[in-house]
């Protein structure tokens, strides 16, 4: 870790550093340059970010601007300590945030769903209770603005709150919003996106539509997406705010599935062809209603709560079956705030709440026909429930002007059951608990610099394809909940500081992020022969230094980045089901480094509008990643990895009679480059040979036009 740092303090020292930017030119007004306030909600308290003891990115929505879109990788594929990896192009990304969800790549059920980390949408949890995270009702067109907490947050958010990642879809408007984009792109991509807001009196009424449909990089990778998101807020007299959020999906992509290396290598675009011949796909449609309620009680005390269903039918061609879920997932909180003294000079507030969710539904499995459809023998009929009940308390204090101190606590459990309607022998319960504490201390060196640490618990309990046993050659049959599996328990330390400077010259603003963490971790949940089976391995020690900084000046003029440097580590890990048939024989990984998590990974662009007389704006940028293994005993790897990507983008909507339109146009991976996009995590070895490589796309052009009424 000492080297680390080191390095972090060389890269730090210039005043030029460039790293990723987390402000917009809505910080520059007319007069000169200021700085506006970022406010924090993520944290489950409305705080300044100069003031949260955490580790916080703000994205806004000119960040997200003029790109796909598609999926959540487009808004923080730049966040330090943040991996996003599109394996497919679709909405089946894979994040990692500090190496937690890293286990949420390869097979069974893994495609399009994220793990140990919680995303909020508008408030509402997208993460199920088992900690599973699908994007099905994702896309940015109808995001405002997305708050990245790279902390370990289960002191407030509980199981899976390893990172929290919270999308907020109500738009700021002040009158009527009419507009509608057009994109159309390599490998077969069009996208429509139409989206409209009005003000009824008091209240804000938006909704979004989109479209999304495309061939695909690779054979079998095909997609395409409906989606409408809705909302309606209003305050109901001067102390009482009301919202209510309606989402709808229908969601179908193919899966390619991974190839050896050499195969990758000869032909990236190829299907796996086992994928292919089942036809291998997820077919998810679902709908979410959302309701939320705020009320102050007086000037120093307010309850929110809020209350959501999320009913989900799930079709899929899996290794061999076609599967049937019926999932009816609903939950709620309720928080208590309350602002106060101590005395007469120590300022202090408190936050209660309570967390509930639950999600119980039908599983059937079937037969697959040689065309990949649902065939008629019935193999599997069971049920699944999963509830997360949570109890948290976050006490904060002031020591003068300066200096403030976070304290909390919040115990967690989380209960499954399993049902199998054909062999009940099978029928199981298990309940997990945990208290994850947390303290952390924030001191303002100015307005807009702070330094700040904390301490904090996490938990994270298995998901619900992890504690289901496979059969894995008729041997895995006797339990219906894996025994083998204790929850993730980890301890992150962190210190960090933020700055945002104002300038005089070319640059009129600066801004800079620095983060740096230890993370322990007991019980780690292990993916084996390609996520089939899971186990708890031993310890981890998960280790980094996050940078991040942007330098924003006029005419457009940005130069923005981030690196992340990680050391990840197993302390103690031993195996035996490596050795069948050698009874009592083990094989040690312990010092080997963590699959499925890079040591390095990076990003930078720069941006500035051509001249005064062109009203264009052009753009470049470079992403890597870091070579790293994707296997326990460190023998299959993925080299690193480097494309480059440029634009134009008009500066802004240009008057057209009654409308305004714009446009941009982007070229992704430049040079054609081929990398290893994403990789399953302990992979299945056919003759031999690991197959676990998905390729990432190759070079691609995106095009697109907008309209909105003035």
């Amino acid at each position: 870790m000492s080297r680390l740092f080191l390095l972090a303090m060389t890269l730090a020292a210039p005043s030029i550093l460039i790293a990723q930017a987390t402000v917009d030119s809505s910080l520059v007004d007319s007069t000169g340059v200021r700085i506006a306030p970022v406010t924090v909600t993520a944290t489950r308290q409305m705080t300044s970010i100069f003031a949260t003891p955490m580790a916080v990115t703000v994205i806004g929505r000119q960040a997200m601007e003029n790109k796909r879109g598609y999926s959540l990788d487009d808004a923080v594929a730049n966040v330090p300590g943040v991996l996003a990896q599109s394996r497919y192009g679709a909405s089946d990304i894979r994040i990692t945030i500090r190496g937690f969800g890293a286990r949420g790549a390869g097979d069974r059920s893994n495609a399009g769903t994220s793990r140990g980390i919680r995303v909020l949408i508008d408030g509402i949890p997208e993460t199920e209770p088992d900690g599973r995270t699908s994007f099905d009702l994702v896309d940015l067109a109808a995001a405002s603005r997305v708050e990245v907490v790279r902390s370990n947050a289960s002191a407030l958010w509980g199981n899976a709150g390893g990172g929290v990642i919270a999308i907020t879809t109500a738009p700021e408007i002040d009158g009527a919003l009419i507009s509608a984009q057009q994109m159309a792109g390599s490998f077969g991509f069009l996208r429509t996106a139409v989206q409209a807001g009005t003000m009824l009196g008091p209240a804000t009424l938006a909704v979004t539509f989109t479209n999304t449909m495309q061939e695909g990089y690779r054979e079998h990778s095909d997609s395409r997406r409906a989606l409408v998101n809705a909302s309606l807020t209003s305050p109901l007299g001067k102390e009482t705010q009301v919202g209510m959020f309606v989402a709808a999906a229908n969601d179908l992509f193919h899966i390619p599935g991974p190839l050896t290396r050499v195969q990758a290598e000869e032909n990236p675009r190829a299907a796996n062809a086992t994928y292919a011949a089942r036809d291998e796909r997820r077919f998810n449609r679902l709908g979410r209603i959302g309701v939320s309620l705020r009320h102050s009680i007086d000037e120093t005390s307010s309850v929110s709560g809020m209350l959501y269903i999320n009913p989900k039918i799930l079709q899929r061609s899996e290794r061999g079956t076609f599967r049937d879920f019926n999932r009816h997932h609903l939950g709620g909180n309720l928080l208590y705030r309350s602002s106060y003294r101590l005395g007469s000079t120590l300022p202090a507030s408190t936050t209660f709440g309570v967390d509930r969710a639950q999600q119980s539904g039908s599983v059937l499995f079937y037969s697959l026909t040689e065309a990949g459809t649902r065939g008629s023998e019935l193999r599997d009929n069971k049920a699944e429930g999963a509830a997360n009940t949570g109890v948290f308390i976050s006490q904060e204090i002031g020591l003068g002007s300066r200096l403030g101190v976070d304290l909390g606590a919040r115990w967690d459990q989380i209960r499954y059951d399993y049902r199998d309607f054909i062999n009940p022998t099978l029928d199981d319960e298990r309940t997990f608990s945990r208290v994850s504490p947390k303290i952390g201390i924030n001191y303002r060196l100015a307005a807009a610099h702070s330094v700040y640490a904390n301490v904090g618990g996490g938990v994270e309990a298995p998901a619900g394809n992890e504690t289901d046993p496979a059969s894995t050659f008729g041997q895995d049959t006797v339990r219906g909940i894996n025994p083998l599996l204790e929850p993730i328990h980890s301890t992150t330390w962190e210190i960090g500081t933020r700055q945002s400077i104002p300038m005089n010259g070319l640059f009129g603003f600066a801004a800079y992020d620095v983060a740096l963490y230890n993370t322990e971790v007991s019980n780690e949940i292990v993916p084996y022969r390609g996520g089939r089976f899971y186990f708890s391995a031993g310890s981890v020690r998960r280790q980094g230094v996050e940078l991040s900084a942007s330098l924003l000046g006029s005419d457009d003029l940005e130069i923005a980045g981030s690196i992340t440097l990680s050391r990840n580590r197993y302390l103690e890990y031993a195996i035996d089901s490596v050795h069948y048939g050698v009874p009592g024989r083990l094989a040690d990984y312990s010092g080997n480094a963590v699959a499925g998590v890079p040591s390095n990974f990076y990003s930078a662009s720069f941006r500035r509008a051509l001249t005064a007389s062109i009203p264009l704006v052009a753009h470049v940028s470079v992403r890597g990643v870091g070579n790293h293994y994707v296997d326990d005993a460190n023998k299959v790897s993925v080299p690193a990895w480097r494309t480059y990507g440029a634009g134009l983008r008009t500066t802004s909507a240009l008057p057209l009679g009654r409308f305004a339109v714009g446009a941009f146009m982007t070229v992704d991976n430049i040079a054609g480059t081929r990398y290893i996009g994403s990789a399953f995590v302990n992979p299945d070895i056919v003759d031999g040979v690991p197959v676990a490589f998905e390729p990432g796309a190759g070079r691609s052009f995106l095009f697109s036009v907008s309209v909105r009424a003035r």
